[in-house]
């Protein structure tokens, strides 16, 4: 929109670069041009602005394809003024010179016409075609055909607009004939989906059965492992006890044949000692048979009394005395003999 500023006696116009202006005086144009600027008395001067950039115009109608089923179309129509004179001249985009607001509603009366120009060839393409084709199809044979007819349309060139694209977005069906339609492609999805579904049960099922059968041999040669194992372990425990025993054997021959040779070692010396023994005492005999009655008796007394325990008390008695005095009496000549001599 056109910026207007205020002034007592004149006002000043400012467009866009994007906007053509026209300014009329007398009913012959003075100023004219796009993103132009100047000063006008509002009382003498008309104004009118066309924008030049490009505008979109959303289409949506119903039509009736060849099986008489109802669809709906939506489309883009984008158009621009090529001919910003001859449009201010047809169509009425004249300007408050005071607030440069649009007088009328220029852009919904090009609206209205781009939507009755397009919707014409489109119900024509839609009524020779079957709904299935124009749901599957038929996009681009309607785009096609709405382009062809306003690039061509002597309507718009006379109004100095030129049509720059045309955009199909949908074409579809009622809502209930829609979901009947997507019915059997639904089935055959929801039948492939069925069908990866049992595949991929019956590989799962087979990767099971491969692992049972997995673990079952494992099983069999872990068992089979463990009766080799047990085997070798008795085999080991027999070699064991079988060199365990001839250890023990060996061990306890060398220990009989050890105490053997202790028992004749020490049998030997019992043999010596006691040999020993015998002739020591064949010799004490011997000594003793030279030596009196009396004086054995005595050495008999002493060994007697060093073998007796201690005595704290002895009574003698003449009894005792009398027959060992006169014996010692007996014995005293012959032993002061034997010393004389």
């Amino acid at each position: 929109m056109a910026d207007i500023t205020r002034r007592p006696f004149l006002n000043h116009l400012r467009s866009d670069p994007t906007s053509f202006v026209l300014k009329l005086s007398g009913g012959r144009p003075t100023k004219s041009g796009a993103g132009i600027s100047f000063w006008f008395r509002p009382s003498t001067a008309a104004l009118a602005e066309v924008p030049l950039d490009d505008r979109e115009q959303a289409l949506q109608f119903t039509a009736r394809t060849s099986d008489f089923q109802v669809v709906s179309v939506q489309a883009t129509v984008t158009y621009r003024v090529v001919d910003p004179a001859v449009a201010a001249t047809r169509i009425d985009f004249g300007i408050d010179p005071r607030t440069g607001a649009w007088n009328a509603r220029p852009l919904e009366r090009l609206g209205g016409l781009l939507t009755e120009l397009a919707q014409q060839p489109a119900l024509d393409h839609l009524a020779s075609t079957s709904l299935t084709d124009a749901l599957s199809h038929g996009i681009t044979p309607v785009r096609q055909r709405v382009a062809d007819e306003l690039a061509g349309d002597q309507r718009l060139v006379e109004r100095g607009l030129a049509v720059t694209d045309v955009r199909v977005v949908a074409i579809r069906a009622e809502a209930d004939l829609e979901r009947a339609l997507q019915t059997p492609t639904r089935e055959a999805v929801q039948q492939q989906a069925d069908r990866a579904t049992f595949e991929r049960r019956a590989m799962a099922v087979e990767k099971e059965r491969a692992i049972a059968e997995n673990e079952l041999t494992n099983q069999i040669e872990l068992a089979r492992r463990e009766e080799e194992l047990v085997a070798q372990r008795g085999q080991n425990e027999r070699r064991r006890a079988t060199e365990q025993a001839e250890s023990d054997r060996i061990t306890a021959a060398a220990q009989a044949e050890r105490q053997g040779v202790l028992a004749r070692a020490e049998a030997d010396q019992e043999r010596t000692v006691g040999e020993a023994r015998a002739e020591a005492e064949s010799a004490a005999f011997a000594s003793y048979a030279q030596i009196d009655q009396g004086r054995i008796l005595a050495i008999a007394a002493r060994e007697l009394a060093a073998n007796l325990p201690p005595l704290t008390h002895l009574t003698v008695t003449p009894e005792l005395l009398a027959p060992l005095l006169e014996r010692l009496g007996e014995d005293r000549p012959v032993a002061e003999e034997s010393g004389s001599a």
